[in-house]
Parts: C-alpha cells; structure tokens; sequence
C-alpha cells in the first residue's frame, strides 16, 4: 500500500492510543489499536490486530559450543534450548503462526522430537536455513510472500528471532509490537554497560563513541510484513555486488537500513536476554532460571 492512501491520525491521538494499550494488557481488544498508529497499518475492519508471524532461527552449530549436538538442541534445564524461545511464542497473545528455520538434516528430529512433543501448534512450518543467517531469513520470509503460511500474513507484522535467546518474555513482544506499528521496524535492545572502542583493524582504539549511544542490539527484530519483504528482495537482487564490495549484513534491521528509507527504532528489552554462544553463557542462563 503506497504511503499516500494510508489513513492518518494525529501524533497525540496515536500516542494516547499506544498509552491505552500499555494501561490495560488484559484486554484482548488493546491490540487491535495499535494499528492505527502513524506508518502503521490501516485499522482491520473486523477490529482484529494484524496478523503476527514469528520467524525462530535454529540452524547453527555447536562449534563454539565445543559440542558435537548444535546448541538448540542442548538441554538447558531438562528442555532442549530451543524449546524456550518456542514457549514464549506458543503462550504469547501476540503471536499468531511461526515458521522455524533449522539445518535440514534436522527438519524430521525437529518435527518429531521439538514440535510434536511440546505441542507447539503455532509451528505451521519447519524450513530448512541457509549457510547465513541473513540466507536462512531470507528462505522465511519468501514462504511468507508466496503464501505459504495457513493464514496469509500480507499486511501484519514479521517477529525475526534468533532460537537461542530462551529469556524472550511477552513484555519484549508486547513493547516491541508497539513500536513496530508506530515506527514500522524496530528491535530489541540495551545500553552498552561497557566502554566501547573503534578498532583501526590492526589491534589499535581508533575512537571512544558515547557509551550513551551504543546499543547491544538483540531480537526479536520486528517489521512491517512488506516492509521486510521489499529490504529483502533489494537485498537478493544486489547481494553480488555487496560481497564483492566485502559489505556484510550482520542482522536483519541492517538490511532495512541499507535498502529502506525507514529508521529503526530501538526499543530497551531484558539484559537477560542473552543469545546462547559459549558453554559460559549457558551457565549463565541455568542461573537465570534459579533465580
């Protein structure tokens, strides 16, 4: 839909309609306000909310791990690390569908072993990743366009979310959902707690920036349905002369900073939202669960 034909509201009326939601999140109804908000989605005429997908990453490997089982699959808590992600998206009230993206040599273990046996129903489909992350999102996001999924997601919105954060929590989608439909991308994030320097690539601090502007950015990364598809698609068409250029694309918002016009918001999460790396990180978040 072009810009021109979006019905608009003003700021203060759509910033009201954002503080009506975040007052009362028991009611079902709040969300399907927010689509009202500016660079938003036109209001659904059944008063539904738009339709919300998740795209769950689990195709990497265990190697920094120092395990031959990939690290979704490591048992975090008696439950396989995947499991949690998958749990916060199954219980969630903003969550429609999921698409869960896995090496597809896994596909029928994840099938069998994950989906069945937890009963995650909002799995529509399981799909094979690719050797980049931004590969692997990129197959999600095509069975998105071409209408794969049991619901079309046409004009709602895209949660990309990487399968080895477990502490994803309903507040991160909640306020992330928010922002989505206000701002039409954005991502979860923290402040650095760290100074941070700017290496001259020989091993050298170049430069200090503000620690007041560095943020540690995490998922999920959440956009407009369309606006995702189009980044993606301009990425497809002119990935050669990126790699050839040596441009890399480390996450998903970066993407739609290269190839949109539309800023992306950073919208403060959870410092417990680790993403599972190292066997350090996974005794960091057995303690998380103690707490």
């Amino acid at each position: 839909m072009s810009d021109k034909n979006r019905k608009k509201t003003s700021r203060k009326d759509r910033h009201n309609m954002v503080d009506r939601v975040a007052q009362d999140r028991n009611e079902t109804e709040d969300y399907s306000m927010k689509n009202e908000m500016e660079n938003g989605q036109e209001p659904q005429e059944n008063g539904e909310k738009p339709r919300c997908t998740a795209i769950i990453l689990a195709a990497g490997s265990g190697s920094r791990m120092q395990s031959a089982v990939a690290k979704q699959f490591l048992p975090l808590k008696e439950k396989p690390l995947i499991w949690y992600a998958l749990h916060a998206v199954e219980e969630s009230r903003i969550i429609d569908d999921c698409i869960l993206v896995t090496a597809e040599q896994d596909i029928p273990y994840v099938r069998e072993e994950i989906v069945q046996k937890y009963h995650f129903t909002k799995v529509n489909i399981i799909t094979s990743g690719g050797a980049e992350r931004y590969l692997s999102v990129g197959r999600a996001l095509q069975l998105i366009a071409d209408g794969r999924l049991k619901v079309p997601n046409e004009h709602g919105y895209v949660f990309i979310h990487d399968g080895a954060r477990p502490f994803l929590t309903e507040k991160i989608l909640e306020d992330t959902y928010a922002a989505a439909v206000q701002y039409q991308a954005c991502v979860a994030a923290v402040q650095s707690k760290d100074t941070v320097k700017i290496s001259d690539g020989e091993g050298f601090a170049l430069s200090t920036p503000d620690r007041r502007t560095v943020w540690n950015i995490q998922t999920p990364q959440v956009f407009e349905t369309s606006l995702i598809l189009q980044a993606y698609e301009r990425l497809k068409n002119r990935l050669p002369r990126m790699q050839e250029q040596g441009i890399q694309v480390t996450d998903d918002a970066s993407v739609v900073e290269l190839f949109t016009e539309t800023r992306v918001k950073l919208v403060e999460a959870s410092y417990q939202n680790i993403k599972i790396t190292t066997p350090e990180d996974m005794k960091t978040a057995e303690a998380f669960l103690e707490d």
